[in-house]
C-alpha cells in the first residue's frame, strides 16, 4: 500500500528544506516530455529532473557529453509546460558550467527563461565555485550534484562507486559544505558509499539526495526510463524496477501489428 499522503501544494526549495527537517523523505524523478512528466507530477513526485541523461535516453548517446543547450531548453520546456506541483529542476549540461562565471550565468539565464523551470543542477565542486556563485547570486536556484559526476566521465574512464579511498572521501565532505556554504538548496549524490553519503545528510542542513548513495540520505532520485522498465540494458545495483514496459510496449505494438495484417483492425465498429 503507497504512503503518499495527497498534498497539492506546489513544491518549492524551501518546501525541500522543510521536508529535511521534519524527516520527510523527498521523492525526485526525471522525465524529458509534456506527456510523462504529466504523469509523474499528478502521482504526486516532489522534484522531476530534466536530467541530461536525455541525451542518453531520449538521443540514443553513450555519454551525457552530447546534449547542447539548446536540446536541454527543449526538454526543460516541455516538462514545465505540464507540472503543477513538483519542482521542476534542469541540468546545465556539459560546457555550460566550466570555469567561465560569466558564460556559465548566461546559459544559466537562458534555461531559466526559455524553460519555465524553478530550479538548475549542476555538476562540481571547488573547480566551480565561482561558476556556481555567480548564478546563485543572480537570482536562480541551484542543485549540487558530487560523487559520480556523468559529464566528468572521460576523466575518470569509468562509472565505479566513487569516493571510496581517503582523499576523494575528503574532497567530496569539502565539497559538499562548499555547496552549501555558496547557497545552494541542495545537492545529488550519486553513486558513492552509503556510510558517507549518510555523513553528509547529517553534516549538512540542506536536503541530500541520493543514486546509489543508500538510505541515509533525504531522499532518493532514478532516471524514469530505468525505474519503469524501459531500457533493460542498464541494471545497477541501486535500481529498482517497479513496471516492466519494455515488455508491455512490445507486446501491444506487435499486437497491433498483428490485427493490421489479419485485416482485424479496424473492425466495423471502428470506422466512420
Amino acid at each position: 500500500m503507497s504512503t503518499y499522503t495527497e498534498d497539492s501544494r506546489k513544491v518549492t526549495t524551501r518546501r525541500l528544506t522543510e521536508m529535511k527537517a521534519r524527516g520527510e523523505k523527498i521523492s525526485m524523478l526525471t522525465a524529458y516530455d509534456y506527456t510523462m512528466a504529466t504523469l509523474i507530477d499528478q502521482a504526486g513526485m516532489d522534484v522531476i529532473l530534466v536530467g541530461d541523461s536525455a541525451s542518453n535516453v531520449m538521443a540514443g548517446n553513450i555519454t551525457t557529453l552530447p546534449i547542447t543547450l539548446d536540446q536541454m531548453i527543449y526538454h526543460g520546456r516541455s516538462v514545465a509546460r505540464a507540472v503543477k506541483r513538483a519542482l521542476v529542476i534542469v541540468d546545465m549540461p556539459f560546457g555550460t558550467c566550466s570555469g567561465n562565471p560569466i558564460k556559465s550565468l548566461e546559459a544559466a539565464i537562458r534555461i531559466m527563461q526559455e524553460t519555465g523551470a524553478e530550479a538548475l543542477k549542476i555538476e562540481g565542486g571547488k573547480e566551480i565555485k565561482d561558476d556556481i556563485k555567480k548564478i546563485i547570486d543572480a537570482g536562480i536556484p541551484v542543485m549540487g550534484h558530487l560523487g559520480l559526476m556523468p559529464q566528468s566521465i572521460n576523466k575518470f574512464g569509468t562509472y565505479t562507486v566513487r569516493a571510496k579511498e581517503d582523499a576523494e572521501k575528503e574532497k567530496l565532505l569539502e565539497d559538499a559544505h562548499l555547496l552549501q556554504e555558496l547557497g545552494c538548496f541542495g545537492i545529488v549524490l550519486e553513486k558513492i558509499p552509503a556510510k558517507l553519503a549518510q555523513q553528509v545528510a547529517e553534516e549538512l542542513t540542506i536536503p541530500i539526495i541520493g543514486i546509489g548513495a543508500g538510505s541515509g540520505v533525504d531522499g532518493q532520485v532514478l532516471v524514469m526510463h530505468d525505474m519503469l522498465g524501459i531500457n533493460k540494458n542498464f541494471s545497477p545495483r541501486f535500481l529498482r524496477r517497479y513496471a516492466d514496459l519494455n515488455s508491455i510496449i512490445t507486446n501491444a505494438v506487435q499486437n497491433y501489428i498483428s490485427d493490421v495484417k489479419s485485416r482485424d483492425f479496424p473492425n466495423a465498429s471502428e470506422q466512420y
